[in-house]
This record gives structure tokens, sequence and C-alpha cells, in this order.
């Protein structure tokens, strides 16, 4: 929409209802779970009719990636639409524009000079984001000002050396990011599509999984600290987070156990070692996933419980593989798309739609996880305005996802940015987006 000032509502219904109507597995459409319909009654009005009435998100929700208008004049209602058919068609009415986009290579950027929005007009002429596939590169680039600001992805290694380089900035903020090992409940060691299904072994199996991993060493040997454990579904800070996996699990402080590990195995009559695969990402959550996970398997392994089989796949075959049954186990990370407890667990573990549309247990996870009581108490806690009673209903959800343990939630991290230093006006906060109008040198 950048040279359009005809925003109406029936822009609004149309973006909301084309994300609806589309559900893809890699979009945010689960987000509007709650959503019932949207109407346009005239073009300034827009009503947005709730499943459940008092959502406490749903204005959150609104500011999220779910969020953004889009042009019903260039957009495909019902199907995603060719990126080079968005920018020829300038469908745009942010703070920027896009003059041009190729795919996981670069987007460029021209601030929109008819935007009237809350945000105010860009203070830069404009911004190119490139994509990095290798780490190193980006922080070469970043300390030889080649370009001016690098976001995420660094290993702890390069954030260590970066903050001892004059020619550069190291800008840090709050942290929403969560790294986690995802189960599928169909194919895991004894999942239900296994021979010898049995859902009491294939707890046992997770159970041992929990009890084994030592995240403080992981925290420590791999990040460097810049990432800390994680004990529960819900980062540190937010409303309601608590540590329901802390005293379930290892020695019942944080740390692993063996012993703990091995009885769970035996009570369940699951001979050892259990074989076991694990999957992980090299390109998309950072290069020191290989290292990560490497520690992960050797925890297992060591124990003599079980017996890893680990492999890695580049994100554009990985993000089809993990949602069509293809690993037992594997890595994910989530950058949050609000500041909000719901954030983390609504996209996961309530019902969401697979490939062809289709409601599916799992969330956007599609891990065939599926708890009645656990959606209910997410519902609950969505629509309860008091404070307190609602913080009590995200604990009893954390409680309960503890125990069914469909995710291993593993390590916590904060936001990193690096720049050159004659860059000012880098912005991390709590909203967990990277914004470019502020920024200028």
């Amino acid at each position: 929409m950048a040279g359009r000032l005809d925003l109406a509502s029936s822009d609004v219904k149309f973006s909301f209802d084309r994300q609806v109507k589309i559900a893809d597995p890699e979009g945010p459409s689960s987000l509007l779970s709650n959503l019932d319909s949207v109407s346009a009654p005239d073009d300034t009005t827009v009503v947005f009719k709730l499943k459940s009435a008092n959502d406490q998100t749903f204005p959150q929700v609104l500011s999220s990636p779910v969020g953004p208008i889009v042009d019903e004049q260039v957009f495909s209602a019902t199907k995603v639409t060719p990126a080079a058919t968005i920018v020829k068609g300038k469908a745009f009415g942010g703070q920027y524009g896009i003059d041009s986009y190729k795919e996981n290579q670069t987007v460029k950027y021209s601030p929109n000079k008819n935007y009237q929005g809350l945000l105010g007009k860009a203070k830069n002429s404009g911004v190119t984001t490139a994509y990095y596939t290798n780490a190193s590169n980006m922080k070469l680039d970043v300390q030889n000002g080649n370009i001016d600001v690098a976001y995420r992805s660094f290993s702890a290694t390069d954030i260590d050396s970066l903050r001892k380089d004059k020619d550069v900035k190291v800008w840090d903020g709050p942290g929403g990011e969560l790294r986690f090992i995802t189960f599928n409940f169909d194919t895991q060691p004894f999942g239900t599509k296994q021979s010898g299904a049995d859902p009491k072994k294939a707890l046992a199996v997770r159970q041992a999984v929990a009890d084994l991993v030592d995240r403080e060493a992981i925290a420590k040997s791999v990040y460097r600290n810049t990432y800390t454990p994680l004990y529960s579904y819900i980062p540190e800070g937010l409303t309601g987070a608590n540590e329901s996996l802390k005293s379930l699990y290892g020695d019942g402080q944080g740390g692993p156990s063996k012993e703990k590990a091995a009885k769970v195995l035996k009570d369940a009559g699951i001979p050892t070692p259990v074989k076991l695969d694990l999957q992980y990402n090299p390109d998309h959550y950072g290069p020191s996933s290989g290292e990560e996970y490497a520690r992960v398997k050797d925890q297992l392994q060591s124990s003599g419980l079980f017996t890893v089989k680990l492999q890695s796949t580049e994100w554009t075959q990985y993000s089809k593989d993990r949602v069509s049954d293809v690993y037992p186990s594997y890595q994910l990370g989530w950058f949050p798309d609000f500041s909000d407890a719901d954030n983390y667990m609504s996209p996961f573990f309530l019902p969401g739609k697979d490939a062809k549309g289709k409601v599916a247990p799992g969330g956007f996870l599609l891990n065939h996880y599926n708890n009645p009581s656990v959606d209910k108490l997410i519902n609950q806690q969505r629509s309860t305005a008091d404070r307190a009673k609602r913080t009590q209903i995200i604990g009893q959800a954390q409680d309960a996802l503890a125990k069914d343990l469909s995710t291993l939630p593993l390590l916590q991290g904060k936001q990193v940015a690096v720049s050159g230093a004659d860059v000012s006006g880098v912005t991390l906060d709590a909203s967990f987006r990277f914004r470019y109008a502020p920024l200028t040198k």
C-alpha cells in the first residue's frame, strides 16, 4: 500500500480471513485459534468475534506477525502469494516499502513517504537486509564495516570476541528465545505407530531423557552463559512462569540423575540401551547447534541407557520433514510473537492444522500430542482477567505439560545484536522485534 492512502476495513477483514483460510503450517495462523469471525460493517469499523470471551491476549495477537494488514488488491485470499507479485504490487503501508526481494539472500527497503502511522517516519534513507548461512562470515562483515548491524545467530565465542573489539558495539536485550527437544508421539520409541507401541513406555523414554540432560553444562560450555537453563515451558520473567521440570526430573535440583533415569526405564520394563534418533538443524538456530546436540548425545549415551543416532538436515528440508513424521525427536527453537505466557503454550499444545488444512493435535509442532485437560487450562488462562487467578492457571498448565513431556525445554536466551561503532538506534526490547526505522549512522 505504499502510495495508497485508501486503507479500509475491508482490507483488515481480508487480511485476517486469508490467514485463517490459508492456514500455512509455517505461518502464524495458529495465533488466531480463538477468532470466530471478522466483519466490516462500514469503511472504518472492524468487528472481531471471538470464540472465548475476555481473551486477555488478543490485543497482543493483533500486534503479532499474524496482524499486519495486507492489500486485498495484491494478495491472494486463498493461497500464499508469490514474493514477486507482492513487491510489484507495492503492497505496503508501513514505514518502509520493499524495492526488491531475493529469497534467502537480500531484501531492499526504502522509506514510505506516505506513512502517517504512530511509529513515525524512518530516520534513515533505507535498509538492505542480507541473510547469512555462515555466522563467521557475518561476524567478519560487521567487523570490517561491510554491514552496519548483525542480529541473532552468533556463536557464544563470537560474542565474547566481539565485545573486545573497539570497532563494534554489542547490544543486549531481554530474552524470550527458547531451545528445546520435540518428541513425535507417533514415531518416538514405543510411539503409537511403532512396533510394540505403548504410551506408558513412550512416556518413560521421555522421562529418562529429561533425567539425563544437563542444561547447566550445555549453557556454560557451549553458550558461555549467553543462554541459561530453562526448567519449564515459559521463560523466566513472564507472568506465571515456574520451574515445573526442575523437581520432577534429574536430581530434583536441576542436575542430571543416571540412577533416576535407569529406574524409570526399568520400572517400565524397557531394555537398555534404548535406540533414539535425534535430529538437529545446523543453519537456522545458530552455529552452536551442532555442539549443543553433540553434548546432548554424549549425556544420554554416557549413561549407558541410550544409543543415540544424531543427524542434521538443512532448514529447507528440515522444516518439511519435522511436520511429516520423519524425525522421532528433534531440535526446535522459538522466538515469541509477543511477550505473554500464552504465546509459549497455545501455538505448541492446542490443536493446529496440517498441510491439508485439517485440524491436528500438537499445534504448529504437529507432533500428535493431545491432552484435553491441558487444552482446557490453556483456554481458561487466556480468558481470565484476574491476574492472580490467571497466574495460578498458567502454573497448573505448566505442571501438566511437565508430566507429559511432549517437548523438553533446554535453554532460554537473550537478544544480542552487533553494530559498527558509528551506528545508533539499535533497539532490543520486550517486543522481540528488530526495528529498522530508528537506525542511524
